[in-house]
């Protein structure tokens, strides 16, 4: 297994040595395709299963009454969706898309729980995840508390090219290729004010739309 296995993973990921264990845990569960579009789960439903993403994109959001969409994450390759309502018993509080043909493994906590005692390594990356979780919930609240939308979009583009962009010697190449709704959808801005403000970003040099990529010139001029 080698680290460019997780080169296409979009906003969130594992470590090598946390992902092999579910790769090899895979006999425990069972491999299955979803088409694009196709739901893995609805929020608000119960459920014991839980799934590591092998290929393909799975975007999880949370839906408000009124029908307002705010994406959580847009996961890649070395992903793991839908864990805590899987352990705790608790309605799901997100649902999850696939937002294009993917390959998962699905499995059943109650299988996990049950080979726990022989194979402790599992409730050790579980636990892992639910720390590495909580630390980027922790940074998203941090930065979706900014007043203005535009700083919120600006930390976001800071995040990503922090995280998974590639640095060369014009500028650092966000890899992940995002919409202006799925930002929108990040930062609990509107399409509009994505716009305005990717646009405002490219007149202060902080970055430039390359190709429908975006490429992080200065990070000093993210937040404006």
């Amino acid at each position: 297994m080698s680290k460019s296995a997780a080169a296409t993973t979009e906003t969130w990921h594992m470590d090598e040595a946390t992902a092999g264990v579910w790769i090899r845990a895979a006999h425990l569960g069972r491999k299955i395709k979803v088409e694009k579009g196709r739901m893995i789960y609805r929020q608000g439903e119960l459920g014991f299963t839980f799934y590591f993403l092998l290929s393909g994109r799975i975007q999880v959001s949370i839906f408000q009454s009124d029908g307002a969409e705010f994406m959580l994450e847009m996961m890649g390759p070395w992903a793991m969706f839908g864990e805590s309502p899987a352990m705790d018993g608790f309605p799901r509080i997100a649902t999850a898309i696939a937002s294009e043909d993917s390959e998962l493994i699905e499995f059943d906590i109650r299988v996990i729980t049950g080979v726990i005692p022989t194979c402790p390594e599992l409730a050790i990356s579980l636990m892992r995840i639910v720390a590495l979780k909580q630390r980027i919930l922790a940074s998203r609240i941090q930065y979706l508390a900014l007043p203005k939308p535009e700083m919120r979009i600006g930390e976001l583009l800071g995040r990503l090219a922090e995280l998974y962009g590639e640095k060369r010697e014009d500028g650092t190449l966000i890899c992940i290729p995002l919409t202006h709704e799925q930002i929108a959808a990040m930062t609990g801005a509107t399409r509009v004010t994505v716009t305005r403000a990717l646009k405002r970003l490219t007149t202060l040099g902080a970055i430039e739309l390359r190709q429908r990529r975006i490429w992080v010139l200065d990070s000093s001029k993210l937040l404006g």
